[in-house]
């Protein structure tokens, strides 16, 4: 497949930039970008009388919850708690900490994702009065790209919400992004679910548009638009964690065959939190597909194949992907990246390189130059070395700053409800477990 890996590299040597990562909005978010009046009306984070945490925004009950913030926790622990800010590791929350975490784990740059308003801004899109949600959602890309990725320059790449139920709205939000310099936008996958055409209206035409003419990327991340599925209530969890990655073949199905694709041949696509190791057979089905019945379906593909239109402009990403790696050849390398996907549940944190590393080996010193970062920094218009020099953002600079700083990676127990009553004795947890959890914290409360 390539030839062997320069041995005069070590993993201490990689610099690692992860496209997908998360952050539990801290309580004063707000607070320096928006007016007393606006601020009165913005989300609200509250604590109810049993000492959890949620953000309530026009009648919406939006708890802290589930798998998305167990980072640091032992594994016995990981469930559909935490469900207050003293139950996590600070770094979920507080940018400062957040470094710290970064340095102790090797992550040069992250790109983060939010949880209370939704990966894509969807509670923004819930909300009755748009008004206010769009004042609301232009004070959290000022928060998130200002505050939160303007306090360490070159270490986030910050990534904007748009208010799609508003096409003239979104396109002056995209330019006034831009020029924060902002260079990726949350979309929902399928807007459908959200009340608003499909990507293959000509509503979306405007911001096609826009999102090329200011080289956007356009994140599309796993579970804001299209369901991610279970078989049954009584499937155990592990199967429906098992496939959550692959459910981005929906939505990647969808969006390839968008004739956009056509008319803005710069169209930046990322796949966040997907995976890699569908990718080649996702490829090879979509060109079978599309061989035996393009004669009657009129797909248009511009003459091409349809794994050809995957490979120019839709990035993929991986969190610990052996497979997918060793078939890398199958692939575009260069619209590969790594994720780390801190805090979640999937993240393995502080030691992501030594897991990174070990699926690495076989790749040529330029293909892991490239995965760990350089197509992270192309796609994403994002350059860590025009603020830091790249030996200070390697995983063995990051690691002895974290050392000196005296950063604690040991697990923590952070206590917590158990995910079943003890009465019910030992036995697997299921989907339908789960989802009774959801159900019961996503209970909808009134109020401001």
């Amino acid at each position: 497949m390539s030839k062997s890996m320069n041995k005069s590299m070590s993993m201490n040597d990689m610099v690692l930039i992860s496209v997908d990562d998360h952050i539990t909005e801290p309580p004063d978010m707000f607070d320096k970008h928006l007016s007393a009046e606006d601020l009165a009306t913005a989300p609200k984070f509250c604590t109810d009388e049993k000492g959890k945490a949620y953000w309530s925004y026009q009648g919406m009950f939006m708890p802290s919850v589930g798998l998305n913030a167990v980072v640091g926790r032992p594994l016995e622990e990981y469930g559909m708690e935490p469900t207050s800010l003293e139950q996590m590791r600070k770094g979920v929350y507080d940018v400062h900490e957040r470094i710290n975490d970064m340095n102790a784990n090797g992550v040069a740059a992250s790109l983060n994702f939010g949880t209370c308003v939704g990966f894509d801004g969807g509670r923004f899109h819930k909300a009755p009065d748009k008004s206010l949600s769009l004042i609301h959602m232009r004070a959290y890309n000022d928060w998130h790209i200002d505050e939160w990725c303007g306090a360490y320059p070159g270490r986030f790449i910050p990534c904007g919400l748009l208010p799609t139920w508003d096409m003239d709205a979104t396109v002056e939000e995209i330019k006034r992004i831009a020029k924060k310099g902002c260079t990726a936008v949350s979309l929902n996958e399928n807007p459908t679910s959200q009340g608003l055409p499909s990507v293959h209206n000509a509503y979306w035409e405007p911001l096609w548009k826009a999102i090329t003419d200011h080289d956007m990327t356009m994140c599309l991340h796993i579970g804001a638009g299209n369901p991610v599925p279970h078989a049954s209530m009584e499937t155990p969890i592990e199967a429906w964690i098992t496939t959550m990655p692959m459910s981005s073949a929906i939505g990647a199905a969808d969006w390839l065959n968008l004739s956009a694709l056509e008319r803005f041949p710069t169209m930046k696509i990322a796949l966040s939190e997907c995976g890699l190791g569908w990718i080649p057979y996702f490829m090879e089905r979509a060109d079978f597909s599309h061989a035996r019945h393009k004669a009657w379906t009129h797909s248009g593909f511009q003459g091409k194949k349809p794994s050809d239109i995957f490979k120019k402009h839709f990035m993929v990403c991986f969190i610990d992907d052996a497979y997918g790696l060793r078939n890398l050849d199958l692939m575009n390398q260069d619209l590969v990246a790594y994720e780390c996907d801190y805090p979640h549940s999937d993240t393995l944190w502080p030691e992501a390189p030594e897991h990174l590393w070990k699926t690495l080996t076989h790749l040529s010193e330029e293909q892991i130059e490239k995965v760990t970062h350089r197509n992270a920094m192309k796609f994403f218009n994002f350059d860590p070395f025009a603020q830091h020099k790249r030996a200070d953002l390697t995983v063995g600079a990051l690691r002895a700053k974290a050392a000196a700083d005296g950063v604690d990676t040991t697990p923590q127990s952070f206590g917590g409800d158990k995910p079943l009553d003890d009465a019910e004795g030992v036995r697997r947890i299921t989907s339908g477990d789960l989802m009774k959890m959801f159900a019961h914290h996503a209970t909808q409360k009134t109020g401001t």
